[in-house]
């Protein structure tokens, strides 16, 4: 009778031990959302594309940890991202969702995620309400409040000593924080202040008015597919040779090559560019090219510090993402090497960064590619940060 009583026994613990083994290697869920179809597809892809290159390295795992990605196409529909959200927090329970393109995804999703106690490690769309009275202690972004590369701009559209300035951007929450940004260091007078709707590709109409407006310069703001056709169309209508066009992420990676020459001397405001000459930043770009053959956009570097944020911070916890109290130390710490250089985050993470100013030229190989020629601001904090409670 003894001797099954000792065979139950030692199944039961063989049963034990294989379901604490299959508990330790069960992969961690993080969702991905983003522009993944459309003419705005570019910008997604390369969040997705920069996040997956530390992934891949790291053996398709975070902190040690196996990770499963699951990926959704947000279609920059609001109600499709909403859909998108509650399928990956009810169906698939992820712990964490990152990516986020643009700013009028995040305002239809953040309040739903970070209500459930889901993590929001947002690798683009910087919104100024969650900046400041909606933020939350479950957002994380690793990429830059809407308004901060247009300030950097309007401080050196400042220096260089326009006087009149004609602004254009699209007609939703991105395009509007980063004019305000723009207006809040130009101290100069507008010729004008134009919105167009988030899909229109033909800016005639717009052009024929900067021309009648005869500015000192151009700011302008279109993201993804909407700033090659802009740009191109300014060079068409022989605006690039002698109006000054200033932008924020007009002229990247994603662009240039559609571009083409007419976008030499294009002047953007950002965070990082390839150029940047820290160890972390150089192998980003060297193994980014390598894979996906092309310089990565600013988008895919974001990204890449969001998979960094998340494999550290996945480490420190050791893979329990349930000890949500502990992740959001480990994730407030962000305890690793940026792209950019020195990293880290505000009372309202978001992070407190250098601002700088780059210019489209050829690079050592031929191509069309950002040049880091000034930094407006080091160590720069967003303008919303203490409208946010959190400390």
């Amino acid at each position: 009778m003894k001797k099954p009583l000792i065979q139950c026994l030692a199944m039961a613990g063989l049963m034990m031990s294989l379901a604490s083994g299959w508990a330790q290697t069960a992969p961690i869920k993080i969702g991905f959302i983003g522009e993944l179809s459309g003419p705005t597809a570019g910008v997604g892809q390369d969040q997705l594309d920069g996040f997956n290159l530390l992934l891949e390295r790291n053996g398709g795992k975070l902190g040690g940890v196996p990770v499963q990605l699951i990926r959704e196409d947000s279609q920059l529909k609001p109600d499709v991202a909403n859909q998108a959200v509650r399928r990956l927090i009810e169906k698939e329970n992820v712990a964490i969702i990152t990516g986020v393109s643009f700013s009028n995804i995040m305002m239809a999703v953040h309040k739903y995620v970070t209500d459930k106690e889901v993590f929001l490690v947002g690798s683009n769309a910087g919104p100024s309400q969650i900046a400041g009275s909606q933020c939350s202690p479950y957002q994380f972004i690793t990429s830059w409040q809407g308004d901060q590369a247009a300030e950097a701009v309007g401080q050196y559209a400042r220096d260089k000593g326009y006087k009149k300035v004609f602004v254009l951007a699209p007609n939703y929450q991105a395009g509007k924080d980063i004019v305000a940004g723009f207006k809040r260091y130009y101290k100069g007078q507008l010729a004008d202040e134009v919105y167009t709707s988030l899909t229109q590709m033909d800016f005639s109409a717009e052009l024929s008015q900067v021309s009648a407006a005869r500015p000192d310069a151009v700011f302008a703001f279109f993201p993804g597919g909407l700033g090659v056709a802009f740009a191109k169309q300014y060079a068409q209508a022989g605006m690039s040779k002698n109006l000054p066009l200033l932008s924020t992420f007009i002229a990247d990676a994603l662009s240039m090559p559609a571009i083409g020459d007419s976008a030499l001397g294009i002047v953007s405001g950002g965070f990082w560019a390839p150029d940047f000459p820290n160890a972390q930043s150089r192998q980003f770009v060297e193994e980014f090219e390598r894979k996906y053959k092309r310089i990565p956009s600013n988008y895919a570097a974001q990204s890449y510090d969001a998979a960094q944020l998340l494999d550290s911070a996945i480490g420190k916890v050791k893979g329990n993402v349930t000890d949500k109290k502990a992740l959001m130390v480990a994730l407030k710490a962000a305890d690793f090497k940026s792209i950019r250089g020195d990293f880290k985050f505000g009372n309202n993470n978001f992070p407190v960064q250098g601002m700088h100013i780059m210019q489209v030229a050829k690079d050592g190989s031929g191509r069309l590619n950002l040049k880091t020629v000034s930094t407006p601001f080091k160590s720069y904090q967003d303008a919303y940060a203490s409208q946010c409670a959190l400390k």
